[in-house]
């Protein structure tokens, strides 16, 4: 597994410790148990089948090597990349976009979302739920006040074939929980690296050596066993029923052909698996397209390793080519495959980068520092209009200048493309009202 560290320390695998908190024992039989408590309390409303790749940049993706590059800037400021032209007339990206920019009709870029928490901690769960942290936040904190995209999606849309709605990979973001939604919409996590010859899900193959003939047979032998008298029957309520129920859940999503199929990424063309890169972000994208497709609504793609305090150019030149590569493929495959339509691809972290660039005490190469003034964001799919770039930033990068916009803006676009109203009203277990988004004005820009 990857151990990209933010400026703080916290690695992906601590994130995943996390999420495996989240979900109690992290198990599909206990993740089941409890959607299958929450769908007989809120039956889900019809909804057009839509869905979000959420690809989560955490530590912070600097907008001049991305998408915000200032050629006429100081070079203290430009730094070392050139700007490269898009097919979007007059409008340039960092040298290292080179595939996005050469689609860069399929989708757009949002340069002007800012905020004022310049921390991870803050500034994850900012972007990540739209609602500002209530009291102070470190920097290094894992907070939850108020439900993320993900599990606000697990909440109103579910999912098709028995599948769990919302999944994260490898691991949870800082503030990628339910909060008081509770733990059944908390993120499957997919931490084993489908790049490997031998990854399964967690919870979802079989057992490593149990063949389908010994499965199948010694559930027939349980089925004669089940056939006994039980301490009650049904009528007098025997909680063992019920354990049943779940348990037969958790076998007809292990034998559905649908999800299996999803999880099934061997059986993807070498040819796409290698356009995508076989890398373990790569594969994870490309598992992340064959869960939407097969009716999971949200996939956050938790990618760590942006916090570039030092080598930032460095950073950059040996990990982005890869990195734009496999989300350029994404979008490219998803339109080939007729699904772009109804599936959102979004790439962002919790904010920018500074604009001057600096050398920290201690370190040899220079970096960028935290930056909520200015961020961007790519956005694809579900009616998305390509070849646009909404708001700007000043010459220098300093702060959002031309159509200034908030994080509420954007998961209000996010949750009105999954057919979500982002100003309905929650309601806490002590029965407090919570609106979902205090301002639920989307992006016009992004709805087409």
């Amino acid at each position: 597994m990857s151990t990209h560290k933010n400026c703080e320390g916290f690695s992906r695998r601590d994130t995943l410790q996390l999420g495996l908190g989240l979900l109690g024992c992290g198990g599909l039989a206990n993740l089941l148990r409890l959607q299958a408590a929450a769908s007989e309390a809120t039956p889900l409303a019809p909804r057009k089948p839509t869905s979000c790749i959420l690809i989560w940049m955490d530590g912070g993706p600097s907008h001049f090597e991305t998408f915000d590059p200032k050629p006429e800037a100081p070079l203290e400021i430009r730094g070392d990349f050139e700007a490269i032209d898009t097919k979007i007339p007059g409008v340039q990206f960092s040298q290292y976009m080179t595939r996005l920019a050469a689609i860069s009709d399929k989708f757009a870029v949002v340069r002007s979302v800012c905020h004022n928490q310049a921390n991870h901690g803050a500034g994850n769960h900012y972007m990540m739920t739209g609602a500002p942290p209530r009291m102070p936040v470190g920097c290094g904190a894992f907070v939850s006040f108020h439900p993320s995209l993900g599990s606000v999606a697990a909440y109103e849309c579910g999912a098709p074939n028995g599948l769990p709605p919302y999944f994260s990979m490898p691991s949870i973001s800082r503030s990628g929980g339910p909060n008081f939604l509770g733990a059944k919409y908390a993120p499957f996590v997919v931490s084993d690296d489908p790049n490997n010859a031998n990854f399964r899900v967690r919870d979802v193959a079989l057992p490593s050596g149990l063949a389908d003939g010994r499965f199948l047979g010694r559930r027939e032998l349980r089925a004669q066993v089940d056939r006994m008298q039980r301490i009650a029957d049904k009528a007098a309520g025997d909680p063992v029923n019920t354990v049943d129920d779940y348990y037969r859940q958790g076998y007809n999503l292990v034998t559905s052909v649908e999800a299996q199929r999803a999880f099934d990424i061997h059986s993807e063309p070498e040819k796409t698996r290698e356009a995508y890169g076989r890398n373990g972000f790569g594969q994870r994208a490309l598992l992340a397209r064959r869960l939407v497709e097969a009716g999971v609504p949200f996939v956050t793609l938790y990618e760590g390793g942006w916090d570039h305090h030092s080598d930032i150019f460095g950073g950059f030149a040996k990990r982005m080519p890869a990195f734009e590569n496999t989300i350029a493929t994404l979008i490219e495959d998803l339109e080939a495959r007729g699904t772009l339509d109804t599936t959102m691809v979004v790439a962002l972290g919790e904010f920018g980068r500074t604009p001057k660039i600096s050398t920290l005490a201690g370190q040899s190469k220079p970096g960028r520092d935290h930056w909520s003034s200015a961020m961007s964001i790519l956005f694809a799919g579900c009616g998305t209009p390509g070849g646009q770039v909404i708001g700007a930033t000043d010459r220098n990068g300093y702060a959002a200048r031309d159509r200034v916009l908030s994080p509420e803006n954007f998961v209000s676009t996010i949750y009105r493309k999954l057919g979500i109203d982002p100003g309905k009203i929650y309601h806490t277990a002590q029965g407090r009202p919570v609106t979902l988004v205090t301002d639920a004005t989307p992006i016009s820009e992004l709805m087409g």
